[in-house]
This record gives structure tokens, sequence and C-alpha cells, in this order.
């Protein structure tokens, strides 16, 4: 045992003869034995923990899909026959069209916030099925409005449900995938919001056609159908087996950590892993102790109290590093440009000069441009890392914005005499969604899900997403002004944007590509003092004891009696 103590000290996991590590730290993610490999056969060979995620990510869609929608809808003569309010010729239709836009916003961003104590409580699993039926009934209100204050209530509450789904579907699936391919599987959410805009699109595009209401009251309608298959479907599939260990269930956690990684408890990866989550957990559980004394004990007032300070936390040392990056790239994704380029893509399109027709299917296009990029980072995320895509797509952002402005300035009022700086301009729109979609759409959605402690992982994530919201509504606003006053200034703004997310990427985004959940304390340097890393290495040597004396006892792995 001398040998395994020293080993322990030194923070080197050592195996002993049954399989199992008496001691992990960072030296662990150098050391520590993969599930499998990256990337595509990393995935295949996890199928369940895939199968999990793909599903968990139809939320994702069900976010895209109202996007993608909204667009085609709100030019739709049967919509605006029965909306006069939004018609061009109505007075204030600027401003009553921009409330209907913006109540999805404001619905999501309420969304959510209120999901980070809300996942915290009931699980992951059980609040996606929350935000399912919300955003269910603000559908069937969006059907069935034959009004606009009742559309304005419907477009609000099922923005709160999307609000919710856009926040937990990428925590749940962080938290149940392995480290090798957890890049590639968040990558799904980002992959389904894209798809979800394109099958909105082109479903209102053919819609359009249909004589009556039904022409926009059927594209409301069908997207109750990944929701409810969401809604229902994800009842069948596992807790997170960190939330289960945040709640003290670690026989449960095992069991499903198992199942998730499709081996045996017994297996010692499986144990290794195990141990982190209950350690990272016990670690935050305690830390939260000495920090709140007076607010441990069990009484309403008291679990009022330490949630409200919970959120504080995220804001204190010990996590304002991941707070901040859990923001900041949700405030980039945004503001490189591309809800704007999506939104107005019509109208930025009309300024190259292509006639209507053409414009609607080049928007069209550019979706599915943005969807092939998406595709290509479920390999790159995990074989690249986070970090290299991110300032790759930033260049590469800002080289586009930067050719078309001087396109657009210099040919804005010439574009039938200059039809090749016209389509040149439309080469380097298509370029731009295709380094977005393959860098900036999937990265800030799968990092804020990975970089948070356990205790904060929710609320964390709520914070990353309400920026996302939030900065979503501020891109609405800003961009219709810049198109319509300053013509080539839009991608100038955009540009300098996009310049500024490469050196923030530089100086403040640390790479988090094969790490585990666990270590991301290491890698954002927060446990810094000795004290700290004397009471984590004293909660692992706890657990381990305590699974060797069971062991010992029962003369086998027993995995029923364990405490954190």
């Amino acid at each position: 045992m001398g040998s395994k103590t020293e080993d322990a000290k030194n923070g080197s996991p050592s195996p002993d003869d049954r399989g199992t590590f008496v001691h992990h730290a960072e030296a662990v993610w150098n050391q520590r034995e993969p599930y499998g490999p990256t990337g595509l056969k990393g995935v295949t060979m996890s199928s369940y923990a895939a199968l999990c995620a793909a599903f968990a990510a139809l939320g994702g869609m069900v976010f895209g899909y109202d996007q993608g929608v909204v667009s085609v809808i709100l030019v739709m003569p049967q919509f605006l026959s029965r909306f006069t309010r939004v018609s061009e010729t109505a007075s204030g239709a600027g401003f009553w069209k921009g409330f209907l836009t913006a109540m999805i916003e404001l619905g999501a961003l309420i969304g959510a916030l209120n999901q980070g104590w809300i996942a915290d409580k009931i699980s992951r699993k059980h609040s996606i099925v929350v935000a399912v039926i919300i955003f269910t009934v603000g559908s069937i209100l969006q059907t069935a409005s034959n009004g606009y204050a009742l559309l304005i209530v419907g477009r609000f509450v099922g923005g709160v449900g999307i609000g919710m789904l856009s926040m937990v579907a990428p925590l749940y699936i962080s938290e149940i995938s392995p480290p090798e391919i957890r890049g590639a599987l968040l990558v799904l959410e980002e992959f389904s919001i894209v798809s979800g805009i394109v099958i909105a699109y082109w479903i209102t595009y053919g819609t359009r056609f249909m004589g009556g209401e039904w022409a926009w009251r059927l594209p409301f309608l069908l997207q109750m159908i990944p929701s409810t298959i969401l809604g229902l479907g994800i009842l069948f599939f596992p807790f997170s087996p960190r939330w289960l260990a945040s709640k003290g269930r670690d026989d449960e956690a095992l069991q499903s950590l198992g199942k998730l990684r499709q081996l045996p408890v017994t297996d010692h990866r499986v144990q290794q892993e195990w141990f982190d989550i209950r350690a990272e957990a016990a670690f935050h559980r305690q830390t939260s102790a000495i920090k709140h004394p007076n607010l441990q004990s069990k009484s309403t007032a008291n679990s009022i109290k330490l949630e409200l300070v919970s959120w504080l936390d995220c804001f204190r040392k010990g996590c304002w590093r991941r707070t901040h990056v859990g923001i900041g790239v949700m405030f980039f994704q945004q503001f490189v440009g591309i809800n704007a380029l999506i939104y107005y893509s019509p109208t930025l399109f009309e300024t190259m000069g292509l006639d209507y027709s053409m414009q609607l299917i080049m928007s069209g296009v550019l979706n599915v441009t943005q969807l092939v990029g998406v595709s290509t980072s479920i390999w790159t995320i995990d074989r690249f890392g986070r970090r290299p895509l991110l300032l790759w797509g930033s260049f590469f952002m800002t080289v586009s914005h930067l050719i078309i402005a001087v396109f657009v300035g210099k040919y804005n009022k010439h574009w039938t005499e200059h039809r090749g700086p016209g389509w040149a301009s439309v080469a380097f729109l298509l370029f731009y969604m295709f380094s977005f979609g393959s860098t900036w759409g999937p990265v800030p959605w799968a990092m804020p899900s990975e970089i948070f402690p356990s205790s904060l992982r929710a609320k964390g994530v709520a914070l990353a997403t309400c920026s996302n919201w939030l900065n979503n509504f501020i891109i609405g606003l800003i961009t219709p002004p810049l198109v319509q006053n300053t013509g080539f200034g839009a991608y100038t703004f955009f540009a300098v944007f996009c310049l500024l997310s490469l050196a923030w990427t530089f100086f403040f985004v640390p790479e988090t590509r094969g790490r585990t959940l666990e270590q991301m304390d290491h890698v954002f340097k927060d446990i810094n003092s000795e004290e700290e890393e004397a009471r984590r290495h004293a909660i692992e040597v706890g657990i381990i004891a305590d699974h060797h004396r069971t062991t010992d006892a029962d003369g086998k792995h027993h995995v029923g009696a364990d405490r954190a």
C-alpha cells in the first residue's frame, strides 16, 4: 500500500489489484484510459449515448423550426389578411411586426432563466417534459389564433418552452456523453437547430401556395410533431448520472453510467468516472457549505436563500471565469452577424441585385450551406478542439464581411451593370455561412454545458443561454436600421465584432477537448490553493477507501453500498 500512497500524493492515478484507481487528479487527463476514439467512429461505438443525445437534440429542432417558420409566414398574404396590423399598409406595422418577433425572445429569455432551478430540482429529463408541455400549449394558441392578441400570447408561451429546451438539451447531452465524443454529440444541438430552420423554411415556402389560412396555420401545427416525440420519448431514457450524484443517489448514478457507456458497472473506466463524478459533487457541496454556513439547515427560507446565492456564486471566485466564457461565447455568436443574415437575407440579396424569386431561393440555400458546415464539426470539434475552430472561424468570417462590404459599398447602386461582383458577394456570403456553421455555430452551444461545476452547471448554462436570447433580441433591433441606413456599413459593423471575437477567444477561451466535466476545475485553474487541493484529495481518498471497505467485506465489487 505504501507505493499507492506515494502515487496518490504525487497526483498520479494508480490501479490497485482489483482494477480501480486509488487516486486521480490533474494528471488523469493524460493517463485516463479512453472509452474509445473521437469522431464518427467513437460515436458509433457509443451508440446508446449517441441515441440519447440525438433524441434530446430534438429540442434544438423545435427551436430552429420556430425561427425558420416565422421568416416566411410574416410575408404571406394569407397571414397578413388575418393579421392586418402587421401588413405593410397598416400604421405602425414595423412596430407590431417587431413586437411579434420580440415576444418569443422575451419568453425564451424567461424560460431559459427559470430552467436553471427547474432542471436542478426535478432533473434534466423531467424538465424537458415540462418544457415540451409549455411549448405545446403555445403552439396550440398560435395555430388557433384569430386575432393579434392571442397570437402574441401564443408566441410568448411558446417562447418560454423554446427557451427551456434550448438550455436543458445541451445540458443533458453534456452530462451523459463520454469525454472523447462529447463535442460531437453537443454539435447535434446546433445541427438540429439548423435542420429545423431548413425544414421550416422549405415547408413554409411550399405552403404559401395553399389557399386560405392553412397556409400559415399548418406550419404552426406541424411544429408540435417533434416536440411531442421528444416529450414522450425522453421518459424512456436514463437520468443524467451527474444529476443523480448531486442528489446523493450514487448507486443509481453508477447504474445509469454503466448503461450509457454500454459497459458493466465493474469496468474500471466506469468506476473511475463514477469516482470522479462523486468526488466533484461532494467537493462542491462542501465548498458551498463553507461559503454559506448559515444556510445549510433544511428549511424553506434557507433553501430559497441558498438558491439565490448560488446564482451569485456563478460570478464569484471559483466560477467567474467560466461564467465570463459562457456568456461571452454566446454574445459573440450573435454579434458576428449570423441571425441578422438569416432574418434579413432577402433584403441583403436585394441589395446585391437579385430578383425576388432568386432572393427567396438563395435564402434557403444559405441555410443549407450552414447545415453543411455544421455537419463537418461533428468530426472536427473533437479532432482539433473548440479553441482552434473559434479562432479560424473568426478569421474567415472577418475576411468574408470585409470583402462583401467593399463590393456592396462600390457597386450598391449599379448591380445591373456589375453582375460579377454581385455574384462574388453572394459567394462570400455562402462562404461566411459555411464558416459560421462549422465553427461559431456549434461551439457556443457546446462549451457552456461542459465548463461549469456540477453544483452550478444548470445555472451557468441558463445564464449563457439567456445571453444568447438577449443578444439575439438586440441584433433584431439594430439590424434593420443598419441595413437600411448604412448599406455596406452593416457588414463592416459585423466584421469588427468578428475580429473582436478572435482576440477575445485567443486571450480568454481555454481548450476543453478530451477533458471530463470533472476536470474543468483544473482547466480553469479554479482549485488554486493547497487547502482546496487537500480537501479535494481527502474526499477522493474517502470515497475510494469506503468502496474498498465494501469490496473487502463482501469479497466482490458491491455497488449497493456507497456514500459521497
